[in-house]
């Protein structure tokens, strides 16, 4: 993994130093508005700071070393959450500054025209626009983004990917977009540019791991303005408290009304200051995790929508299989020995170098122990498949061998005198139905057999697919083959539908029908064909193998080109979502506590019958009220973490997860303040603070 996408230790040296830093810098009231809970305790912190300064003569509303303590927790409280959010920055600006490195200008070759040759002059790499033709070769730099015209060549792309293994990168098909501040290894390309300066794939991605720069998503802003909505609430009835108190003593003749510092402290415990200072980290720690999982999110809508899909689209080659075909059976024709079959069909794929061909003659060496012959000396004609002719084989030593497809075969024995069997008609059809791809062999006008090729689902991925049922999530295979064998492959891999013969019209029409049944759709692609359906999908995640269509039309680039990747995608969306949900349910469930510490503490001089609520036997107003603020403040420290690393994510129901949250960040988040309070409390009153 590299330095741009390592997962950093949590607490990094240089990280807690500059988010300190910044927490600091954080105070500037124009930064605290963005937040209108913290902004609500900084007023606060203020107005009790003031109240402070005004004490120290002794004739204050309280003892100036009270006003004074809490004073000093209320701006603790402020500077705690901007630490927690400057850490989560800090994380992504860590990795900026890594991948700022690979970003270094460089010396690029320009060419006259979209060929191989001498005729460049040196440019330097920062100077180039789109549509500009650069020569890269072994050893050099890819200066820019852009698309392989002429060449191919082996591409160390470890600075951006993590990766070390080399990539291929050649002109046309899938295979043909580079990244700028990647390396090519050997060989030499001629690249068409496709970024302005400034808005290369590395610039983005310095962009968006730049936590400063982090949009909120939807679901954020509404949680940022319920959270406004229930710190205006609590402000309204704590507003009321006071003219309440001085007429409660005024009517009663006894006791002393509740000062304006203790109302400060009990607004600032009863908003929801723990996920208020915590909401911007767990955002900005969301898209960390997306990059350390190797995925570019081009807008942190992706990420929340990422842990809503409810419908997953994913093609079947190399996502659900390993995306070659392979022969795995030999079937003789009646009257055939299977060895001959095996023989023929070896014999007519030694010159074919596609995978399938592969498979079939290492199947009959290991099945047969056939080896190859020197076809040299056999004076062998090899005749290479055509997409006219459907089929490909070998004339030797006056034998016409063929292999291809059913009704290709079909027509080839027809015309070399003989006849297609039955029996053969029913096994292409068993191994249709099974999922498999039928390659019939035929030597002059005999049929010999055929051969069963059939796509490999890869291990562990129905199991993969049982957990994002059990989470709620529909999964859909997309595929080119027939029906039939769609069926098959979805059967065995577990899916819950498919889509056959898909063509780009249908794919986006499929989309289209999801969403309109309210449905949240994520798809991966990787080429133009794909653009459409991408630019329409929810959640878009293009390769960075793909074209730069694809790309373009994603909103998540997963930067391995690995399109099992999706699944990884739609964990961390919903790591993210679970993580705010967990803390929101744990920082509403602390009131619970704070009531009993501070209304007691608060109004126990005007209504005796109120220490009756003091269960937990806290030992004087100052100490309760002062613990609970202490607490108020050193609880979002610790769930810094948990904001930062996230939740556990389980696949699993709606209902369950709420159950489950209810329980630990629910009744933890009763508990853990009545625990708390106490404590501090007991350390104030053995040291004769309060």
């Amino acid at each position: 993994m590299s330095t741009s996408t390592k997962e950093l230790r949590l607490f990094d040296r240089d990280i807690l130093f500059s988010a300190g830093r910044d927490a600091f810098a954080k105070l500037d009231p124009r930064v605290q508005v963005r937040n209108p809970v913290m902004f609500v305790v900084g007023a606060g912190a203020t107005l009790t700071t003031m109240l402070f300064f005004d004490s120290l003569d002794g004739q204050g509303e309280a003892p100036a070393w009270f006003i004074g303590a809490i004073t000093l927790w209320l701006w603790f409280t402020i500077l705690f959450a901007n630490f927690a959010e400057a850490m989560a920055e800090g994380r992504g600006k860590a990795q900026a500054e890594s991948l700022r490195k690979a970003r270094t200008s460089t010396a690029a070759r320009l060419l006259k025209d979209a060929r191989y040759s001498d005729d460049w002059q040196v440019v330097r790499s920062d100077e180039l626009k789109t549509g500009d033709i650069v020569l890269v070769e072994t050893d050099w730099i890819i200066p820019a983004d852009g698309e392989v015209v002429e060449g191919v060549a082996s591409v160390d792309e470890s600075a951006v990917t993590g990766e070390s293994a080399p990539v291929i990168r050649e002109s046309g098909g899938d295979r043909s977009s580079v990244t700028g501040g990647t390396k090519v290894l050997s060989d030499w390309l001629v690249i068409r540019v496709t970024s302005q300066p400034g808005e290369s794939f590395l610039d983005h991605m310095i962009a968006m791991v730049e936590g400063a720069a982090r949009q909120k998503t939807p679901n954020e802003v509404a949680l940022t303005i319920l959270l406004a909505a229930m710190t205006i609430v609590f402000l309204l009835a704590t507003v009321t408290l006071l003219p309440f108190s001085l007429f409660s003593v005024q009517a009663a003749g006894a006791g002393k009304p509740i000062t304006v510092t203790t109302l400060v402290a009990l607004l600032v415990c009863l908003i929801p200051t723990t996920i208020g200072g915590l909401l911007s980290a767990i955002g900005i720690a969301g898209m960390d995790r997306m990059l350390q999982a190797n995925v570019l999110a081009m807008s942190g809508r992706a990420v929340e929508a990422a842990g809503d899909v409810d419908v997953l689209l994913l093609d079947k080659t190399g996502t659900i299989t390993l995306g070659n075909r392979q022969a795995t059976a030999f079937v003789p024709a009646p009257g055939v020995d299977v060895k001959e079959l095996a023989d023929a069909a070896q014999l007519s794929s030694l010159s074919d170098e596609t995978p399938e061909g592969r498979s079939i003659v290492v199947l009959a060496k290991k099945s047969f122990n056939l080896r190859e012959r020197d076809i040299e000396t056999l004076g062998a004609r090899f005749v290479p498949f055509s997409a006219r002719t459907r089929m490909s084989g070998v004339d030797i030593q006056g034998l016409r061998i063929r292999k291809g497809s059913a009704d290709a075969i079909e027509k080839f024995v027809q015309n070399e005198g003989g006849s297609f069997p039955e029996a053969i008609r029913r096994s292409v059809d068993m191994i249709s139905k099974q999922g498999g791809t039928p390659l019939v062999v035929a030597e002059g006008s005999n049929t010999l057999g055929v051969i069963q090729l059939k796509d490999v689902v890869k291990g562990g991925i129905r199991e993969r697919f049982g957990e994002l049922r059990r989470a709620g999530i529909k999964t859909v295979m997309i595929t080119g083959d027939n029906p039939l064998t769609a069926a098959a492959i979805a059967a065995e891999a577990g899916v819950d539908d498919f889509l056959a013969e898909a063509t780009p019209e249908n794919k986006l029409a499929l989309i289209r029908k999801y969403q309109d049944q309210g449905r949240l759709v994520a798809m991966t692609g990787d080429g133009t064909n794909d653009a459409p359906a991408l630019a329409q999908a929810d959640v878009a995640v293009a390769m960075n193998s793909g074209t730069q269509a694809a790309k373009e039309a994603a909103n998540l680039i997963d930067l391995d080109s690995n399109p099992t990747k999706l699944l990884e995608v739609v964990r961390v969306g919903k790591q993210m979502l679970i993580t705010r949900g967990a803390l929101t349910t744990f920082s509403t469930a602390n009131d619970v506590a704070k009531y009993f510490a501070i209304i007691p503490a608060a109004f126990a001089s005007a209504y005796p019958q109120l220490n009756a609520l003091n269960v937990m036997g806290l030992a004087n107003p100052s100490s309760a009220i002062l613990a609970a603020v202490i607490f108020n403040a050193l609880i979002i420290v610790a769930l810094i973490p948990v904001a930062l690393r996230g939740v556990e994510y389980r696949p699993d129901s709606a209902d369950n997860l709420l159950r489950r949250h209810l329980l630990i960040y629910g009744l933890g988040g009763v508990a853990a303040p009545f625990l708390g309070i106490k404590i501090i409390d007991m350390i104030l009153a053995a040291g004769g603070i309060a």
